[in-house]
């Protein structure tokens, strides 16, 4: 304008009429294709994104546990006895069946208790035989009129006594015979011997673990639910087990629920049978339990999709502004995942346009084309279309 003003005002009456409105239409027509290359190449051209349509479905109400897996026929083996193991006949693993010598802990101190037993038993054996003679002659006396009543009550006396006391000695050889026994562990049961913590040469007491034997077949999944969670277990609740990458397990039901609260945790005791026809679980194993409480209607969005900034999570949506499509962030609640997706609490409904793909490059209010996914190449979809 400063030109126009220029060429009107100092110019323009050097030139004839003709060429001044030649030159002031000229230089009307350069300004407005200015301003128009200006606004081509300054809108940005519009990006093309996958996107998935947000769909209502039932997503399973579930809380994951940690839980260790055990036997439901298994046995800890610890000795009866105190002494020295001086032979281990098993090693981890082994199938042994009921009876099975396991370890032998040293018995020659009981042996030699043993032997001292039956010795005084053999000895009080010869004292019976003895006042035994005695009660007969006093009893011939007595009815011969020889001695009188209280020798042969005497005699009675002594024979009795020895009666009593061959007879507790037999008890005591009974008990250390019996005692002597305890000295080779057995197996309790048919099963498969699990670790062996001691070695030959440990000293051992009774509280010492020695081995345990589990009895192949279904384990049992034990699951400490908190307090606060527990009023809604139930028996044939259903529970997942998967391992620590994620891997389903099984599928199992619970099949009891302590009534008893734990007072140090504050947790409650749920258990759930698993099958392990194939062997592949352990005893002992841990595991993560999801425990299906039950199903709510809601909306899903792929994990891939969200973005999670300073602790909060954001999905692109595509909308429509009345002039196009373009890329909206929006701001997430969301739940546990359900496979490879997030359970939305708040933020997407049902029929969203869930952007999938390019989100690095993406910025709120960005145009957008969109490819619906899993749909065919150049199936694109304008937001009159779409929305």
């Amino acid at each position: 304008m400063t030109n126009m003003k220029w060429i009107e005002g100092e110019r323009l009456g050097k030139w004839t009429p003709a060429v001044a409105v030649a030159l002031v239409a000229a230089l009307g027509a350069g300004c407005g294709k200015t301003a128009a290359g200006d606004a081509d190449t300054g809108a940005p051209p519009a990006m093309p994104v996958q996107v998935q349509i947000a769909q209502a479905q039932k997503i399973p109400d579930t809380t994951e546990y940690l839980s260790i897996l055990k036997s439901r026929h298994s046995a800890t083996i610890n000795p009866q006895v105190e002494g020295q193991i001086t032979k281990i006949f098993v090693k981890s693993g082994d199938r042994v069946t009921v009876g099975t010598p396991l370890l032998q802990i040293d018995p020659l101190k009981q042996q030699a208790t043993v032997s001292s037993q039956e010795a005084a038993r053999t000895a009080q054996a010869a004292n019976l035989r003895y006042a035994q003679v005695q009660l007969d002659r006093e009893k011939k006396l007595f009815e011969a009129g020889v001695v009188p009543k209280q020798e042969l009550d005497n005699a009675q006396s002594t024979y009795d006594a020895a009666v009593a006391q061959l007879k507790s000695l037999e008890e005591q050889v009974n008990q250390q015979q019996v005692e002597l026994h305890y000295y080779r562990v057995a197996a309790p049961m048919d099963g498969i011997v699990g670790d062996i913590p001691v070695r030959t040469g440990d000293r051992v007491a009774v509280t010492t673990l020695l081995t345990t034997v589990d009895e192949p077949g279904a384990l049992e999944a034990y699951v400490y639910v908190p307090a606060d969670r527990a009023r809604s277990l139930r028996l044939g609740v259903p529970v997942h087990l998967v391992d620590a990458a994620g891997n389903a397990i099984g599928d199992s039901r619970i099949t009891f629920v302590s009534p008893q609260v734990d007072t140090e945790t504050q947790t409650v005791l749920a258990k759930a049978t698993m099958e392990n026809a194939q062997g592949k679980l352990r005893v002992a194993q841990q595991v993560r339990a999801q425990i299906v409480w039950g199903a709510n209607n809601g909306t899903v969005i792929p994990i891939l999709a969200v973005t999670r900034i300073n602790g909060r999570f954001f999905a692109f949506l595509a909308v429509s502004d009345g002039k196009g499509t373009v890329a909206r962030q929006k701001l997430l609640t969301v739940g546990d995942t359900v496979g490879n997706d997030y359970a939305v609490l708040d933020g997407i409904k049902g029929g969203d346009h869930i952007i999938v793909s390019g989100l690095q490059f993406l910025q709120d209010g960005a145009p957008v084309t969109e490819q619906i996914q899993g749909a065919p190449d150049g199936a694109k979809k304008n937001a009159a279309e779409t929305h």
